[in-house]
């Protein structure tokens, strides 16, 4: 008797496609997507949103600025009092290296470390009333002795070089001649014809030179470092 003809059964269609468990435990992300699953809304950190603790962070942060100006205060007070000043000229006996109002910054450690020079332009005490001060030059240094013939400045008998003086701003008077003490200084001002100094109220001590002129930085069209 022949076989009966095999028939298949009708094939299974799944209704949902297959996914394997392993790649399931693979994603686990699928499952917080699932519209099925509640979402939750990620949770303030308490630390930093508690009155308390805000107060105190505002509490630092200002600690830290007071310590900064402070700080800053402090370093202003060290640098003018051992360091730097800023000065005003007031006159014109330094004409025309300087002129009326000019503003000036005073080197006050120059002198700390060294000694004034020769041609150094400096801030000093008046000798005769301390509260004063005055800008000059400084023309000789302990040792040497100065001399002025009609005006003509000789130290240690060599003839100042002072082309900075114009000819309308030399005078015609005689002095000297003087050797200048131990720890004093001879100075004058540029404007040999219209300057109170050394000629009339005599040497200048060094404890009574505040410091070196080292920058004029008003105006600033003729701003310059000296």
């Amino acid at each position: 008797m022949p076989a009966e003809p095999y028939v298949p059964a009708e094939p299974y269609l799944p209704t949902e496609p297959y996914v394997p468990a392993d790649y399931l435990a693979a994603v686990p992300v699928a499952a917080a997507l699932d519209p099925a699953t509640p979402q939750t809304e990620p949770q303030p950190d308490l630390r930093l949103t508690s009155p308390g603790i805000r107060l105190a962070q505002i509490q630092e942060e200002l600690i830290a600025w007071v310590k900064t100006l402070f700080s800053a205060a402090v370093y202003a007070i060290l640098i003018v009092t051992f360091g730097f000043q800023v000065a005003r000229v007031e006159g014109q006996s330094m004409a025309p290296t300087l002129s009326d109002q000019d503003r000036l910054i005073v080197n006050k450690l120059a002198y700390r470390i060294g000694e004034p020079r020769r041609g150094d332009i400096v801030m000093l005490y008046y000798p005769l009333d301390p509260a004063k001060s005055f800008v000059k030059r400084v023309i000789a240094e302990e040792g040497d002795t100065v001399r002025i013939v009609e005006g003509r400045v000789y130290v240690n008998d060599i003839p100042l070089h002072d082309d900075y003086v114009p000819s309308e701003f030399r005078s015609h008077d005689d002095w000297g001649p003087q050797v200048i003490p131990e720890g004093y200084y001879f100075v004058m001002g540029d404007h040999r014809n219209n300057s109170s100094d050394s000629r009339h109220w005599g040497m200048v001590p060094k404890r009574y030179i505040i410091g070196k002129v080292q920058v004029r930085w008003w105006p600033v069209p003729t701003a310059r470092v000296f």
